[in-house]
């Protein structure tokens, strides 16, 4: 499979709603580590001066993932992400996600090239609630290691 770079500046149609619910951020803010009573106390969180729990600030990255899931397919375009790793990511608030949300994500290719052996997929994603109200948006970098020696399926059994 061959990217193909005469996809940047493909936009994807808007995903459907992701509902951001109490036990999502809960859950989440607890994968990655972070006990702060904001992530899981409405009182904290007003206190604090949210009208709502706010989500730590990497949770957008899970509702473009599943947008992704939704609108995305890799075999278009002719990225492998079979061996994925994230090269960077990036984000750009107007405000905090937080519970109550209904987001929906728009995503656009922005780069594709070949560096040295490995595809390197660049994307938009802008999330919005419900309303349009513009919340985020996430520039990400995805490279794909199944292009370099080593990184082929037939090698994990070695």
């Amino acid at each position: 499979m061959a990217l193909n770079p005469s996809c940047v500046g493909t936009s994807y149609p808007p995903s459907r709603p992701y509902p951001v619910e109490p036990e999502t951020i809960r859950r989440f803010a607890e994968a990655v580590g972070d006990p702060a009573a904001v992530y899981t106390d409405p009182e904290a969180a007003r206190e604090l001066g949210h009208p709502a729990v706010p989500a730590p600030p990497t949770f957008p990255f899970i509702v473009v993932a599943r947008a992704m899931d939704d609108v995305f397919s890799y075999d278009e375009i002719g990225f492998d992400p079979t061996y994925l790793i994230h090269g960077d990511q990036r984000f750009e608030y107007a405000r905090p996600v937080r519970v109550g949300d209904r987001l929906v994500t728009g995503l656009e290719i922005t780069g594709a090239k070949n560096l040295r052996g490995k595809d390197v997929l660049t994307l938009r994603a802008d999330i919005a609630d419900a309303g349009g109200e513009h919340v985020v948006t996430l520039h990400m970098t995805f490279v794909s290691l199944s292009a370099v020696e080593g990184g082929g399926p037939d090698d994990a059994q070695h």
